[in-house]
């Protein structure tokens, strides 16, 4: 009887092993799966944003430019409400314009730093989302309250603004001083130390 206790337990405990190491590996395809489902998301929107971008044949308006130095290429944009407005809009005060994406890795680092500086500085921040390379537009204002973002948050429709600056690696900031001139450009996240650091060469 002993034995055949002992038996039925060991039987018992190799099924529940069984069972566990089979649904590990369900849980682990499902997973593999889902990634990959959305990788070709991510690929396809992409795709479609950069076929955008190489349909880009005009280059900034005459007297207008992209480099340190230059004035800023101007460029419509729309506000979360839809309403129109322009780089321009806002000469006469620094401007930070940031280019970002909420699937972006380096755009989730950059942006607690981005939001500080705006709360201890009140600088003018034109965040540019590139809405067309979003998989929902839902995820937009789920990332503004993920991060807290204070500042106005404007949708890139069309990929105008992106196609103008010819952005391809993003975060892509730009430091516009209040004459509406380039003063610089990162490719990349900034920190909070970096960005007060342009600031202060801009006054």
């Amino acid at each position: 009887m002993r034995i055949g206790e002992n038996a039925l337990k060991n039987w018992i405990i190799g099924l529940v092993v069984v069972a566990l190491v089979g649904f590990a590996g369900y849980t682990y395809f499902e997973d593999k799966k889902e990634e990959q489902l959305r990788e070709e998301a991510k690929a396809q929107l992409l795709e479609k944003y950069n076929s955008q971008q190489q349909l880009q044949t005009d280059g900034p308006p005459e007297g207008e430019g992209l480099k340190i130095g230059e004035v800023a290429a101007d460029f419509p944009i729309e506000t979360a409400d839809g309403e129109v407005v322009h780089l321009s809009d806002f000469r006469g005060e620094p401007v930070i314009l940031n280019f970002w994406a909420t699937w972006c890795p380096p755009c989730r680092a950059e942006m607690p730093d981005m939001q500080k500086v705006y709360e201890d500085t009140g600088v003018r921040i034109l965040s540019a989302n590139l809405i067309e390379t979003e998989k929902s537009e839902d995820h937009v204002p789920q990332f503004i309250e993920e991060y807290g973002m204070t500042f106005d948050v404007y949708y890139d429709r069309g990929g105008i603004a992106a196609q103008t600056y010819r952005i391809q690696p993003i975060p892509t900031t730009y430091f516009i001083d209040s004459e509406g001139v380039i003063s610089f450009i990162a490719y990349g996240p900034l920190n909070y130390d970096m960005m007060i650091q342009e600031l202060e060469k801009m006054k």
